[in-house]
C-alpha cells in the first residue's frame, strides 16, 4: 500500500502526459483516516468515469453499532450515508476541469425509498463508499495537478463530511434509521393480523407531478384520514402509537368519481413494498412485501404459461395450459401477469380498471346473451377473483370506476370522495341486491393448478457477436447478449441501479447454471436471494472484489418479470 504523498508524486510526474498514463495511479493509498482504492481507470476522458472507493476504519467512523445492529438498520444507515455523501459532492464549488468527464465525482443517486445498494457498506471493521471520479484531462493529455486536488482536497472534505459520526447531525440520522424500522416492523403486524396493507393517518399520499416522486405540497392538500369502520392503532417500535385504515384480506374495491384518489391510493399500496425516507409522505404506508401490480401488456411474449384458469377453448385447438405467444394480446397478457406472479409467491394484486382489459376484467349480462360461453374462451376476472382469495390465499385490491358488478364479489368497498375514504361496502351491497344484474357466473368451481415452470439456459445467452454485453438502457430497458429486456410495465421496479442489477443477476444465473432445468422458476430465484443475503451483492459485481457501486436490491417479483420478458426464453413445465 502507497502513501497519499506517492500517489501525489506520481500525479505530477503524469502531468502533460498521454491519457494511458493515468494507470499508473491504480492501486490503494493510505491517507490520514480513511484508504483509498483507485480499482480501475477509464480508457479516455469520454468513456465511463474512473472507480474509486474509500474505508474508513470503524473507530475513525465511529458509528453508534447500534444504528447498524441488524439488517434493517443496517441498510438505512447505508442509505442515510450515501445521501450525505451524494450531498457533499453537490456542495463542492462548481469547476470546468477539462474535457469530458473530467472532474466529475459520482455516487449512486437515491430516491423517495430506503434499498439495500451496494454504493455504501457498514460493517463493525470499517464504513466504505464506491463511487466514481472523471480524472481530468485536456483532450487526451492528462492534467495531474488538477487531479492532485481532487485528491488531496475534495475527497478528504468529502469523506470528513459524510462518513464520519461527528460531522453528521445523529438526531436526523437515527430518526431515518428509526423511520425505515418502524415501517418494516408494521409490514411484519400485517400477515399477524390478517391485513394486507396499513395507511397511516395524516399520510400524504399524491406525488409532486408524473415526473417526480416526491410528496405533493400545495396549499389545501387533503392529508389521508382512515374511515372509523377500517381506522386500527398500531404501536411501532419508535414512533409509538399510530392510527390508520387497514385493510383486510379478501377481495377490496376502491371506487369513486374520476379525479377524486382513486388510483392515487392504488399507487401508494403498489409503493408500499418499500421503506421510505422520513418526509415522504408515505412513511407509513405499508403493503405486503410480496405484493404485486398486475395490468394488460399488448405485444408482451409470454413463454409456456399455463393461462387456463382464464382462457380456455381458443380456435384451432390451440393450448393454454402451455401456452406461448410473441404478441401477446391485452386480455393474454394480463392472464399470464396473473399466473406468473402467483407462480412466484405472490399473496396480494393491484389492479387498476384503467390499465386492464375490459373483455378480461368483465363480461355482463348483455355481452353473455349475444356471445354465448362456448364461443367465448376468456373466463373474465370478476368470476376468478373470489376462488383465488378462497382458494388460495390471494387477495385483491381492484380500483373501478365503471363496473358495479364487483359489487357482487367484493368483500368490502372503499370509495374515494375529494381524495377522502369512505367505507361504503353496506351501501355497495344494498345496490347489488336490489338492482341485480343477473348475470351468470363462468368458468369452473375451482380456480384451477399452478403449475412450476422450469427455464432453460440455452435462451439465456448473454454474448454479443463474442462479448458478453449486459448493460441497464434506462429504468425500463436492459440490453441482454443480444437481446433487449423490456420492462416498460413493470411498475414497481422504482429505481436504474435495480435494472442494473437485475441485468447482473440475469447472468448470474446464468453462470451458476441454475435455469438449466434443474430448478423451478420460482426456485432458482430464491436460492439466488439466499446466496446475496449470505454474501451481499458485491457477488454480482462485473468489476468483481473491486467496485460494485452501482447496484440496488430488487425484489425477486421484478427479476422474475424480467426473465419472463425475455425474447429467447425457453422453459418446461413441470
Amino acid at each position: 500500500m502507497a502513501s497519499e504523498q506517492q500517489l501525489m508524486q506520481t500525479l505530477h510526474r503524469i502531468d502533460g502526459k498521454g491519457y494511458k498514463a493515468y494507470k499508473d495511479i491504480q492501486g490503494d493509498y493510505n491517507f490520514s483516516g480513511f484508504r483509498l482504492y483507485v480499482d480501475h481507470v477509464q480508457g479516455d476522458p469520454f468513456a465511463s468515469p474512473s472507480l474509486l472507493r474509500v474505508r474508513v476504519p470503524a473507530a475513525e467512523a465511529a458509528f453508534p453499532e447500534d444504528l447498524f445492529n441488524n439488517y434493517v438498520r443496517r441498510v438505512a444507515l447505508q442509505d442515510y450515508l450515501t445521501r450525505c455523501f451524494a450531498r457533499q459532492i453537490r456542495e463542492l464549488p462548481r469547476q470546468n476541469r477539462g474535457s469530458g468527464k473530467s472532474g466529475t465525482l459520482l455516487i449512486d443517486s437515491c430516491g423517495q425509498e430506503i434499498l439495500e445498494r451496494t454504493a455504501m457498506l457498514v460493517n463493525s471493521d470499517y464504513v466504505e463508499a464506491r463511487f466514481s471520479l472523471g480524472l481530468p484531462a485536456r483532450g487526451r493529455t492528462v492534467l495531474g495537478r488538477e487531479a492532485a486536488e481532487i485528491f488531496s482536497r475534495e475527497i478528504p472534505a468529502i469523506v470528513k463530511g459524510a462518513l464520519k459520526y461527528s460531522s453528521l447531525d445523529g438526531r436526523e440520522l437515527r430518526h431515518h434509521v428509526n423511520t425505515a424500522e418502524d415501517q418494516h416492523y408494521l409490514r411484519r403486524l400485517l400477515q399477524e393480523r390478517g391485513w394486507i396493507a396499513f395507511v397511516g393517518n395524516g399520510a400524504v399520499l399524491p406525488r409532486k407531478s408524473g415526473v417526480s416522486d416526491r410528496p405533493l405540497n400545495t396549499p389545501g392538500l387533503v392529508l389521508f384520514n382512515s374511515p372509523d369502520s377500517l381506522e386500527e392503532e398500531v404501536e411501532l417500535p419508535h414512533a409509538g402509537k399510530i392510527k390508520g385504515m387497514a385493510i383486510p384480506e379478501g377481495v377490496t374495491l376502491i371506487v369513486g368519481g374520476g379525479y377524486h384518489g382513486k388510483s392515487t391510493l392504488l399507487r401508494a399500496l403498489e409503493r408500499g413494498v418499500y421503506n421510505h425516507i422520513p418526509g415522504d409522505g408515505r412513511d407509513y404506508v405499508v403493503s405486503r412485501d410480496d405484493t404485486v401490480k398486475i395490468r394488460a401488456e399488448d405485444g408482451r411474449r409470454i413463454a409456456n404459461v399455463n393461462i387456463s384458469p382464464f382462457i380456455n377453448n381458443l380456435p384451432q385447438g390451440i393450448e393454454t395450459k402451455d401456452f406461448s405467444s410473441e404478441d401477446a394480446s391485452g386480455s393474454t397478457s394480463q392472464a399470464a401477469n396473473i399466473m406468473e406472479a402467483l407462480e412466484v409467491g405472490t399473496s396480494l394484486l393491484l389492479l387498476d380498471e384503467d390499465t386492464s382489459a375490459t373483455n378480461f376484467m368483465i363480461r355482463d349480462r348483455r355481452m353473455q346473451a349475444l356471445v354465448s360461453k362456448e364461443k367465448e374462451p376468456i373466463t373474465p376476472f370478476i368470476d376468478k377473483v373470489k376462488l383465488l382469495s378462497e382458494e388460495k390465499g390471494v387477495s385483491t385490491v381492484l380500483v373501478v370506476g365503471g363496473s358495479g358488478d364487483y359489487f357482487d364479489v367484493a368483500d368490502r368497498v372503499i370509495m374515494m370522495e375529494e381524495y377522502k375514504p369512505v367505507e361504503v361496502t353496506d351501501e355497495a351491497r344494498r345496490i347489488a341486491a336490489e338492482m341485480s344484474t343477473h348475470r351468470r357466473k363462468e368458468g369452473s368451481e375451482s380456480f384451477g393448478s399452478l403449475p412450476q415452470r422450469f427455464p432453460l439456459s440455452r435462451g439465456m445467452e448473454p454474448r454479443k457477436g463474442k462479448k458478453i454485453k449486459i448493460a441497464a438502457r434506462s429504468l425500463n430497458a436492459i440490453q441482454y447478449g443480444e437481446q433487449n429486456i423490456n420492462l416498460a410495465f413493470v411498475e414497481q421496479l422504482v429505481d436504474y441501479s435495480q435494472t442494473r442489477a437485475i441485468g447482473e443477476i440475469l447472468y448470474y444465473l446464468y453462470r451458476k447454471e441454475y435455469l438449466d432445468g434443474r430448478y423451478s422458476l420460482r426456485e432458482a430465484i430464491e436460492k439466488l436471494l439466499e446466496e446475496l443475503e449470505q454474501n451481499s451483492q458485491d457477488i454480482l459485481s462485473p468489476y468483481r472484489d473491486q467496485h460494485p457501486g452501482y447496484l440496488a436490491m430488487p425484489r425477486k417479483y421484478e427479476i422474475a418479470a424480467a426473465i419472463n420478458r425475455m425474447l429467447g426464453l425457453k422453459v418446461q413445465q413441470d
